[in-house]
């Protein structure tokens, strides 16, 4: 990788390393609180309301609160927050630690439904009583199972503010870790009786590890709505779908430009920041946040939403930003009023005037009075607009920004922007049609000279806005054919002479209605005429299909319209694995519970209604008998072949104490004998959902043991009929497709590196699990 890619990389990571996490107790001590260009910076500024500066630094220099939140689209969301409030957070108000009682944890206020909780307890607090360290196992196992997410409080507040709705096509820009992009998905899949919503969810991030920690918090909601890319979000490609056998500009319905920041919002639990913050990295940072913004509202349709946020308190980067966009836009662009969207929320609106200061402590207020010298790190765009009509047209005053002492949160910044017309630079500089554009495509031409970047300087696809051809817009290739069979195949795009830097991902191959894997499932499940086939695909060209996953019918459209255009990282949810022994009862793919819910709806046949004892004795006993299940369940067993089966629990309302969702399971019937193919921390949701109390007694102890008195198998892998396991080729698989490096190390999330295992000693890890836990150290993990 050249130094420019990787210094590329460094600046669109700065800032972001922590941002979607909250510290449970303070580090740092040999760090200082103390920083006197920063608090001089900002009493200039006047930010913060006359009279409550000090209060501001105070809150500044305290730690940050935990929060966690509650996964909202899953149907047993409300049986967590039962369980939350009525067994934990009780409890907790009982407890003292050295004579003091702890305060009871609390919902924020302006978050729906009660989804979203805070908690003052520390790491050191919970281990000193055997009642937290429950509840702080409680939410380890929920956060794996993604059923919660540690998340900042006020990481929370910009997908509230995209008004998501389950047709919106949505593009998350600068997505790592994470957290936004798992309520992206959550508002997506808001009614899970639709198991493939029409819009999707597009990840992207410049930094191809951190591509693998968004995977990982992905996986956990087991979408088939959702794709990982990896590109510079200032020039992210322009994609293309098909539509009535024609190809057309996709224009996303809402996008959410979190762009990389200084951080000064973060110091409760960034505590470095403290000693590294100065003006200069402000001002660095202005031109990129420009370059990405502008580069979202080109890809914004016309009446779509756009989301700005930023974890600076800074006006360089956060008004300066949104002003210089609205009057590059020409009235093309406005910002919304998102006062009536929060209530509850504390926020301060944005600010219409505002200076610059160097390192140096010396001050601008107009960009007149930089000297030559300066004017490469201070630009125009950084001041504010100096005719006062158009700064007031501009409404400035609708920004919000959210100050850590007004309700003990960390600061942040927001401005959501509607597009009511195409950007006004593809009138003036229309693109003319060319053919679709080769693996090794050259810049685009005709993109809107800015202060930022001359024309000679913009980055392919960069200025096509795809509307009507009297808008003097670029319009896409069209085609009046179909796609071909070649098409089906959407793999990594092909050699470059920019180098694509990263790991190398295997190929994303869409599977044909005639693939001969289809006859047996099609039998053996008893699919309806319904299920869609061509949304299938599999990770290979050759050889025998291991897994087999599923995505939306319009991820599909993106995935095979621009296969040499991105970078896939990771897209689909496993719905089938092989299992050979399977083959001989009518089919060698078992399904997987990761996929569950998508495939259930088209499942007709191989299901078996349980009650709440049977789940019981299905997840605290590794291969019960039949018999042990009661009569009902008993004899729809009995008549059914071995093999792949679903285990359903229907809610009876008459049972209040009993939970009142559908839950559905992944088993395998054998001769005498079944079993759930449950992951482990799956089976501690349930099993608590059910009231069963699940606590390891020691770190490293698994949790529940079994019936049978054997410790419980957590791997979920493929069990032969004689209750072996069987490995395919002796070699576990990476689910989230991340590949080792050569020099034998992995990088952990904090930059440290850690020693990879031998792949014997993986073989013996759990591969049911492996999406969950490959990330090492990973921002949300909570142990």
């Amino acid at each position: 990788m050249g130094k420019r890619s990787r210094q590329r990389q460094k600046n669109q990571s700065s800032g972001r390393d922590n941002r979607d996490n909250s510290s449970w107790g303070a580090g740092y001590a040999d760090i200082v609180k103390e920083n006197k260009l920063f608090e001089d910076y900002y009493k200039e500024l006047g930010l913060v309301p006359e009279g409550e500066f000090q209060l501001f630094m105070d809150a500044m220099r305290e730690p940050l609160p935990a929060t966690i939140r509650i996964t909202g689209y899953k149907s047993h969301a409300k049986e967590i927050l039962h369980c939350l409030k009525e067994k934990y957070f009780k409890d907790i108000q009982e407890v003292e630690i050295d004579g003091v009682k702890l305060e009871a944890p609390m919902p924020l206020s302006w978050y729906p439904d009660e989804l979203a909780w805070q908690t003052n307890m520390s790491r050191k607090i919970i281990r000193k009583s055997p009642l937290l360290e429950k509840f702080h196992q409680f939410l380890v196992s929920e956060t794996e199972s993604g059923n919660i997410s540690r998340q900042e409080a006020v990481s929370m507040i910009p997908p509230l503010l995209m008004k998501i709705e389950p047709h919106h096509k949505i593009l998350d820009m600068c997505a790592a870790p994470g957290s936004k992009t798992a309520q992206l998905i959550e508002m997506l899949h808001a009614d899970m009786e639709v198991p493939f919503p029409e819009g999707f969810v597009i990840a992207n991030d410049v930094d191809n590890k951190r591509c693998y920690l968004l995977v990982h918090q992905a996986k956990r909601l087991n979408s088939p709505c959702i794709m990982v890319v990896n590109h510079d979000a200032s020039c992210i490609p322009t994609l293309q779908v098909a539509t009535d056998g024609k190809r057309d500009i996709l224009f996303y319905d809402r996008i959410l430009c979190d762009v990389p920041c200084s951080g000064d919002g973060t110091m409760r639990k960034n505590i470095d920041v403290w000693k590294k913050w100065t003006t200069a990295n402000s001002l660095h940072l202005h031109g990129l946040q420009l370059r990405i913004a502008v580069r979202g509202v080109e890809q914004l349709a016309v009446g779509g939403r756009m989301v700005y946020s930023t974890c600076s308190l800074n006006p360089v980067e956060d008004e300066a930003v949104i002003a210089a966009l609205l009057e590059k836009s020409e009235g093309t662009l406005e910002l919304a009023d998102g006062s009536a969207d929060l209530p509850g929320l504390k926020w301060m609106p944005g600010i219409s005037s505002w200076k610059l200061m160097t390192k140096e402590g010396q001050w601008y207020s107009d960009f007149s009075q930089v000297p030559s010298s300066r004017h490469t790190q201070i630009r125009p765009t950084m001041f504010p607009p100096t005719d006062p009509n158009k700064l007031a047209s501009f409404h400035l005053d609708r920004c919000m920004r959210v100050l850590p002492h007004h309700q003990n949160t960390g600061g942040f910044f927001l401005a959501v922007l509607v597009k009511k017309a195409p950007m006004p630079w593809n009138k003036r500089y229309p693109k003319p049609r060319k053919e679709p554009p080769s693996s090794s495509a050259t810049p685009a031409e005709g993109a809107p000279p800015t202060e930022d970047r001359p024309p000679a300087a913009v980055p392919a696809g960069r200025g096509g806005e795809g509307q009507p051809a009297g808008d003097g817009a670029a319009e896409a290739p069209k085609s009046d054919q179909p796609p071909t069979a070649h098409d089906a195949v959407c793999g990594p795009p092909p050699n470059k002479k920019k180098k694509l830097f990263g790991f190398k991902e295997d190929p994303f191959v869409f599977l044909t209605e005639e693939d001969p894997v289809f006859a047996p499932i099609q039998s053996f499940y008893d699919l309806s005429p319904d299920f869609p086939k061509l949304n299938v695909l599999t990770r290979s060209h050759e050889g025998k299909k291991r897994h087999l996953y599923m995505v939306s019918k319009e991820l599909r459209n993106v995935m095979l319209n621009n296969s040499e255009r991105m970078k896939v990282i990771n897209t689909g949810v496993k719905v089938w694995s092989r299992n050979s022994d399977g083959e001989q009862f009518g089919c060698a793919f078992r399904l997987a519970q990761e996929g569950i819910y998508t495939l259930y709806p088209y499942i007709r046949s191989r299901m078996i209604t349980v009650s709440v004892e049977d789940i019981k004795i299905l997840l605290t006993q590794e291969n019960p008998f039949l018999s042990k299940l009661q009569s009902h369940a008993h004899t729809q067993a009995k008549n059914i072949g071995m093999g792949s089966i679903v285990l359903r629990y229907q809610p009876n309302p008459d049972y209040p104490s009993e939970p009142q969702c559908p839950i559905e399971l992944c088993g395998w019937k054998g001769k005498t004998s079944i079993r759930a193919f449950v992951p482990r921390n799956e089976r501690f949701h349930y099993l608590r959902m059910l009231g069963v109390d699940i606590f390891r007694d020691k770190q490293g102890q698994g949790g529940g043991s079994r019936g049978d008195g054997k410790e419980e198998r957590e791997d979920g892998k493929e069990e032969k009929e004689d209750g072996k396991e069987e490995r395919e080729d002796g070699k576990e698989e990476r689910e989230d497709g991340k590949e080792e490096r050569e020099d034998g190390k992995e990088e952990r999330e904090d930059g440290k590196e850690e020693e990879v295992k031998s792949k014997e000693t993986k073989e013996k890890e759990d591969s049911e699990m492996a999406s969950g836990n490959c990330m090492g150290d990973s921002e949300e993990k909570m142990e």
